[in-house]
C-alpha cells in the first residue's frame, strides 16, 4: 500500500458499473446534473469517482469502496450529452461526503488504501479456469464471442473485462472491485459465476 492519499472528486453513483485500475468504461452521460459534473471535470483535473449505489433514496447510500477515473476521451453532443471513455487509475475508499454547491455529490476519499500496482500473472490453473467459466457465462447469455482474441488478453484485462459485463447484482459487483489483489478476484469471480449458473439451471434463463 502507498499510505494514505486523499482526494476530493466529484462522485458518479451508478448501481452495475465498476470500473479497475487499468481498465476503461465508456459511458453516456445525459441527466443535467452529470453533465455539470462533466464540464467542471473537464474544467479540472479530469477526475470522476465511480462509486455503486448501496441502497435505494434520494440520494442513495454509497458503498464505501469506488475507484477514480481519469477522462482519456470526451464528447460533447450537440444537446449537451457526452460520450466519455474513463480510465481506472486507483481504487478508493470513502471518507465522507463533501458539502458542495453542485448539483451533483462530491465526497473526500482516500486513494492510497488499495495495493493497486501491476499484479504478477495468475496460475496456469487459475487462468483456465476463468476462461472455462468465461465460455459458459458467454454460453448461458447467447453471446458471440471471440474466443481466440479473449485467450489473447492478459490476466488483468480478461478478468476484470468479465466482472465489468458479465450481469451481476450490484452487492457481487462490488466484492470483485474490493477483492485485495487479481488472484482473490478471479477466485471470487469463478464462485459468483459458479453459483450464477447453478441459479439459472434452477430457475430457467435469466442472464441477459
Amino acid at each position: 500500500m502507498s499510505g494514505k492519499r486523499s482526494l476530493r472528486l466529484p462522485i458518479f453513483p451508478l448501481p452495475g458499473a465498476i470500473l479497475f485500475p487499468r481498465s476503461q468504461l465508456p459511458l453516456h452521460i445525459f441527466e443535467p446534473r452529470y453533465r455539470e459534473m462533466v464540464r467542471d471535470a473537464l474544467a479540472g483535473p479530469g477526475r470522476i469517482g465511480m462509486v455503486q449505489p448501496s441502497g435505494s433514496g434520494d440520494p442513495p447510500p454509497l458503498f464505501h469502496a469506488g475507484c477514480v477515473g481519469e477522462i482519456v476521451a470526451a464528447e460533447e453532443l450537440d444537446d449537451g450529452r457526452f460520450n466519455i471513455v474513463l480510465h481506472g487509475s486507483n481504487r478508493f475508499r470513502l471518507i465522507a461526503e463533501a458539502d458542495m454547491e453542485t448539483s451533483y455529490r462530491n465526497a473526500d476519499v482516500d486513494a492510497g488504501v488499495f495495493d493497486d500496482e501491476e499484479p504478477p500473472p495468475l496460475s496456469l490453473t487459475l487462468r483456465a479456469e476463468v476462461e472455462l467459466e468465461a465460455r459458459r457465462l458467454g454460453d448461458a447469455m447467447r453471446l458471440t464471442v471471440d474466443w481466440q482474441a479473449v485467450r489473447r488478453l492478459d490476466d488483468e484485462m480478461l478478468v476484470n473485462a468479465i466482472a465489468q459485463v458479465a450481469p451481476f447484482d450490484v452487492g457481487a459487483k462490488q466484492a470483485l472491485l474490493e477483492a485485495e489483489d487479481l488472484r482473490a478476484r478471479a477466485e471470487t469471480l469463478i464462485a459468483i459465476t459458479e453459483m450464477a449458473l447453478a441459479r439459472q439451471q434452477d430457475d430457467g434463463p435469466s442472464l441477459q
